[in-house]
């Protein structure tokens, strides 16, 4: 059945303007004033409301395995949340197994077998040599052109800098983008060792023991790796001021360099991890200061940064206690495990539900971006980088048809009731935001129409990609 949305206001990555959308067979057919409605159509007024592409969040772990729990969103629930708060695109992380990339992303593919809304995944690499090398053109048969790599997480998920390079050696001449989690490992482990051997444990010595001075320098150092093996290198959830200074130098020198931030490096910074439930905040890398948050906003308003992520990997804080979750009590162990040792709380947020609707109220009608760059930074940038566009992150003729109708005027006490993602807690807990998804469509299928549900696990797709652009 055609669709045709009328009236509303249209909020691209380069233009506001008013249109109305017809849709059929899950594409976008045709955007104009006064279209007429096909025989038959199904006709949705957005008079007073902005309609945007949906969101593409290119940083999320579902049902990911740490410290003998898991992470307590999965590849339903975590979509799901992730529709209401408008993101109808997201890529999770593989976990790179002995097996070989085959059945690592076979186990993952299974995980998503219950997925509700569009995704793809990028790959962890976490062994390299001759084997690891020549095995990279499966992945690319299998529609996944992106590697990650770390600097830290000695013994465990490191890499070692000559392997990195070879690898970006590598990945520059099958047209693969390496992803980069930095922060200085050699660094955080001995400080890590001090810390415990002096009894500090509470959560705010896990961002004592991970200095932002290894997240600059490691940023600058995947730059210049980049440079010299004439490969792109995306730089993931940045989180200090410096590493936007590095990310510029590098660019403004040719680096082919890109980076990517997350709302709670714009919001939060070490004095949470001092509070009594502390380890809410705890994460990797960890929250910094007030000056980086407004620094950050700054590379955001200005270009320097070019793409907001989540890094969405929930934990309960008290996984003892049940939560109801779509009527059924659930209980998964979370940061309990760590209370009496920082090093033992699982690492990840909540946020893939709360990105669009808090960035939409604290950055845009604030004024600290605007509605263009709204739309660039968590959709369209993403979907380019990654090999989506104009799929995806787009209002144009045969793309799909991922919409999200805004409601600018709605409000709405924010927290964890609101949000839809499988925990106890909520970063945002409170907070006022006014503007928030009204409507969510997904290849022309609405999926969220206020706060009704209808999505269903399996109704998402797999998105196999090619190469992205250089942004």
């Amino acid at each position: 059945m055609p669709i045709l949305i009328k009236n509303g206001t249209l909020v691209t990555a380069s233009e506001t303007f008013p249109a109305d959308i017809l849709i059929l067979d899950e594409k976008i057919v045709a955007i104009g004033s006064h279209l007429p409605a096909p025989q038959g159509c199904q006709v949705w007024d957005a008079a007073g409301k902005f309609i945007t592409p949906g969101g593409v969040d290119p940083h999320t772990h579902f049902d990911l395995p740490m410290f003998g729990t898991v992470s307590s969103d999965d590849h339903y629930t975590g979509h799901k949340a992730a529709a209401f708060g408008g993101t109808t695109t997201v890529m999770d992380f593989v976990v790179h197994e002995p097996e070989g990339f085959a059945a690592s992303v076979q186990a993952w593919q299974q995980k998503a077998a219950k997925a509700a809304i569009d995704y793809s995944f990028h790959m962890n690499l976490t062994r390299w040599d001759e084997t690891v090398s020549a095995a990279l053109p499966q992945l690319l048969q299998m529609g996944i052109t992106t590697l990650k790599v770390f600097t830290a997480y000695n013994q465990r998920l490191r890499l070692g800098d000559g392997e990195i390079f070879a690898a970006l050696r590598r990945a520059g001449e099958l047209g693969m983008l390496v992803m980069a989690h930095c922060e200085n490992g050699d660094v955080i482990e001995p400080l890590i060792a001090d810390a415990l051997a002096k009894g500090n444990t509470s959560p705010e010595w896990h961002a004592h023991t991970r200095p932002a001075w290894g997240a600059v320098e490691s940023t600058l150092r995947l730059a210049a790796m980049a440079a010299q093996a004439n490969a792109p290198v995306y730089i993931v959830h940045m989180n200090a001021g410096g590493e936007a200074d590095m990310l510029t130098y590098a660019r403004q020198r040719g680096a082919p360099v890109m980076g990517e931030t997350c709302p709670q490096y714009l919001f939060f910074s070490v004095e949470h991890l001092q509070r009594p439930d502390g380890a809410k905040w705890v994460c990797s890398p960890p929250m910094r200061s007030e000056a980086d948050n407004a620094r950050l906003w700054q590379a955001l308003r200005s270009g320097e940064i070019q793409t907001i992520g989540t890094d969405h990997c929930p934990f309960f804080f008290n996984g003892s206690e049940p939560i109801v979750y779509e009527g059924k009590p659930i209980a998964i162990p979370g940061k309990e495990l760590g209370a009496d040792d920082f090093t033992k709380i699982p690492n990840g947020l909540p946020g893939v539900g709360d990105r669009l609707p808090v960035l939409w109220t604290h950055g845009v009608q604030a004024g600290r971006i605007n509605a263009n760059q709204f739309v660039a930074l968590t959709s369209t940038n993403p979907a380019k980088i990654f090999g989506l566009y104009p799929r995806k992150g787009a209002l144009l003729p045969g793309a799909d048809a991922d919409l999200v109708i805004w409601d600018p005027h709605k409000q709405v006490r924010h927290g964890v009731a609101h949000s839809h993602q499988r925990t106890d807690y909520n970063l945002y807990e409170g907070w006022q935001l006014t503007g928030l998804p009204e409507k969510v469509f997904l290849r022309g299928k609405l999926i969220v129409d206020g706060e009704k549900w209808l999505g269903e696990a399996g109704g998402g797709q797999f998105l196999p990609r090619g190469r992205g652009e250089v942004l």
